[in-house]
């Protein structure tokens, strides 16, 4: 649809159709700020089913390794007197095992979602929490990406439904095909049976 030199697609609508379904639930059960859920949601959500899963898992993966690494920094953090000399050289060094630790799982899609978990993480935690805290956020992503999965499973484009019919057809044609070659081996060897039995 377009107004002008304003659009507004079907992944528009999705999209806020996921931000508005994880601000529903978090409200519902009660788990604080929908955030790092709603991010998830906008960031996984793809213009197709199939690049949204793959863009999910790439994030969850990210988020996962971010989360973890917060956890750690929290820890070391903890443990040094200056507050400030820790985090300055702290954040940078978990900022960089993020990135290696996604590339090393060829996960390179997952990075930025990874170092933006962290950094949300680990500029954000309250005083009274850590790991919790942590694991609670992790969670928020899949729920956002199950949120942006589950749109694109409800609603799906025009194209994905062309694309998908001409998938089917496809392969009915390979069926169709692999039904008449066996057709024609069954009718090669009744001609050689009928050959031998002449002979």
């Amino acid at each position: 649809m377009h107004y002008g030199r304003f659009h507004f697609g079907l992944r528009t609508l999705k999209t806020s159709l996921a931000v508005m379904g994880c601000i529903i639930f978090f409200y519902l059960t009660n788990r604080g700020s929908p955030m790092v859920a709603t991010l998830s949601a906008v960031f996984a959500l793809r213009e197709d089913l199939p690049s949204t899963v793959t863009f999910g898992k790439s994030r969850i993966i990210g988020n996962t390794i971010g989360g973890i690494n917060a956890f750690f920094y929290y820890l070391l953090h903890q443990e040094l007197s200056n507050k400030i000399v820790a985090e300055t050289l702290l954040v940078p060094l978990f900022v960089a095992l993020t990135i290696i630790i996604s590339i090393s799982l060829k996960n390179e899609a997952g990075i930025i979602g990874g170092v933006a978990t962290l950094l949300f993480i680990t500029f954000s935690i309250p005083k009274e929490e850590s790991f919790l805290y942590a694991f609670h956020r992790v969670i928020d992503t899949f729920i956002g990406t199950f949120f942006a999965i589950g749109l694109n499973l409800l609603i799906k484009s025009p194209l994905e439904d062309r694309l998908e019919t001409i998938r089917e057809k496809k392969i009915k044609i390979i069926n169709k095909r692999n039904e008449i070659n066996k057709l024609e081996q069954e009718i090669k060897e009744l001609q050689h049976n009928k050959n031998s039995a002449d002979n």
